[in-house]
């Protein structure tokens, strides 16, 4: 399996799938958008992971490199290839299938429970928790695009996770945070930290970065990587 990743900034890196992608002898490549926005071709890759940032899929006028990337995720999804999105990605990839992102009536930002609802355990092909606490870093949501299937909702967004026909799967959260990348967006994103409802300060989202916590996105996103990439 050759999976290509895509990193929009620094302080946002892959976390948690760089050690499935380890323990799986997994072939790794990657477009690091502020190296080079330059994507593979299609045969240089059996499945895509778009990762997180902090710019909206609406912003072309401000990133240049936008409208290619959306163009990139398109054909990839065009071609069967397996593609996986995660915040950003998530986003990207509703995007390109057609769906309408925009802001969220809240932000998001912290150490939430999400739900599950009946049907994950089919897609899954096997058993998953109905709910887990996992981490948040988003203004955005998006509609579900047509023919996508939700399967994971939270109080303050609706659509946190979808699949997309056998091949494509977008997660709102951050199951691949680890505390290293926790630590790193609230360093370099503080302006985002204004307490709200939904939006906690550094100081709740350090206390509730527990081991409980990170350990039940990382299987979550286990599951999902196992299933999208290594399944026939």
């Amino acid at each position: 399996m050759r999976i290509h990743y895509i990193q929009h900034v620094p302080f946002e890196e892959i976390g948690y799938v760089q050690e499935w992608m380890s323990a799986n002898n997994i072939e790794v490549s990657a477009t690091r958008i502020w190296e080079s926005a330059t994507f593979p071709s299609l045969g240089d890759f059996d499945g895509l992971v778009v990762m997180g940032g902090p710019m909206g899929v609406y912003e072309e006028e401000l990133y240049e490199w936008l409208a290619a990337e959306k163009t990139f995720i398109k054909y990839a999804i065009g071609a069967g290839k397996k593609v996986l999105g995660i915040c950003l990605g998530s986003q990207l990839i509703a995007s390109v299938l057609g769906a309408n992102v925009y802001p969220n009536s809240e932000k998001e930002i912290g150490w939430f429970e999400v739900s599950v609802k009946p049907g994950l355990d089919i897609w899954m092909g096997k058993d998953v928790e109905t709910a887990f606490t996992t981490f948040h870093w988003h203004g955005d949501t998006f509609d579900l695009p047509e023919g996508g299937v939700n399967h994971i909702t939270s109080a303050a967004c609706q659509n946190q996770f979808f699949t997309y026909e056998e091949n494509v799967a977008a997660i709102q959260f951050h199951p691949e945070a680890t505390p290293e990348t926790v630590a790193s967006m609230v360093e370099n994103c503080p302006e985002d930290l204004n307490p709200d409802k939904f939006v906690q300060s550094a100081a709740e989202i350090q206390q509730k970065s527990t081991e409980n916590n990170f350990s039940a996105g990382h299987q979550f996103l286990a599951q999902v990587l196992n299933r999208l990439f290594l399944q026939e």
